[in-house]
């Protein structure tokens, strides 16, 4: 028995027909197809189909045969992509996160930069909250990310890629945007937007920031991440502080403005296991600052 006899079986029971099979399917004489049916069933040793005038139809001993051919078909099939793919180099596989949004400027000059040295290199990206890739980094789960420093997290090394500034947020039709740089006690009557424990390195700079201008805040309301932003801010009208970069991202409902005097800051940072020895993390490391001018 061979696996064409298999596929001729199963391309039979599939249409009903062998005339169909053979001339649509198996690309045959219908002759040639009716001979290699009978070699199967005297290798079998039973009666697997019933022709008629109206076409074929499988015996109980055929309807059984079926599962059993269709199984050994996808087995074969198996076998042979398993075979092609063990006589293939291994592809370096590199398994990297974005803190969300940090990827639009990066991403691309990341990938130009390791595909160049190691051209078949498969890159499993994850896009996430800073603290979700942090604890993927220390599961040894990512081998690297672009995340903010996170505290707490002393198996990690980092290497800083970019400062970025922090600006005021706020509908374009607010009373601040006559202003041209805005202070904290500007806002210290205003609705104010703090961002969650789900951004804990940006919560923590503009609570430090405000507590060393001697305003207490009284947010209404937290928000996790820009989109979230983005709709808080348009339908409270509240302000809120967020990373300069994300500027790109707001619609023209929505202005900023920079920060006057002390400017506070939130560095990005290039993170991974210090037990980590990758080459293909060496090499990255090697070109934060051609990835940061890129971005």
């Amino acid at each position: 028995m061979e696996l064409r006899h298999l596929r001729y079986f199963v391309a039979v029971a599939d249409t009903g027909s062998m005339t169909v099979a053979a001339e649509q399917k198996l690309h045959t004489s219908q002759p040639s197809l009716s001979r290699q049916i009978r070699d199967l069933e005297q290798e079998v040793g039973v009666q697997l189909m019933h022709r008629s005038a109206q076409g074929v139809e499988l015996t109980q001993a055929g309807k059984a045969f079926l599962d059993h051919a269709r199984m050994a078909l996808v087995q074969a099939e198996a076998a042979k992509e398993a075979a092609l793919r063990a006589a293939q180099p291994a592809r370096p596989a590199f398994a990297l996160g974005f803190m969300s949004g940090a990827e639009i400027g990066l991403l691309p000059e990341v990938e130009r930069v390791l595909r160049d040295e190691f051209p078949g290199i498969d890159i499993r990206l994850s896009s996430d909250y800073s603290p979700v890739l942090a604890k993927a980094l220390m599961r040894r789960k990512l081998d690297a990310a672009f995340i903010r420093p996170e505290e707490k997290m002393e198996d990690l090394s980092y290497r800083r890629v970019r400062t970025d500034p922090l600006v005021f947020a706020f509908p374009s039709d607010h009373r601040l945007v006559s202003l041209a740089a805005v202070t904290p006690q500007e806002v210290a009557h205003e609705a104010f937007l703090l961002p969650s424990k789900a951004a804990p390195a940006v919560r923590r700079v503009v609570l430090e920031y405000f507590g060393r201008a001697g305003v207490e805040l009284r947010p209404e309301h937290e928000v996790h991440n820009v989109v979230h932003a983005i709709s808080m801010i348009t339908s409270t009208r509240a302000v809120m502080m967020l990373p300069a970069y994300t500027k790109g991202y707001l619609p023209e409902s929505i202005t900023t403005r920079p920060v006057q005097g002390e400017v506070p800051t939130l560095d990005l940072v290039l993170a991974y296991h210090k037990a980590n020895k990758s080459p293909i993390l060496k090499l990255l490391l090697s070109k934060v600052g051609k990835v940061a001018g890129a971005s």
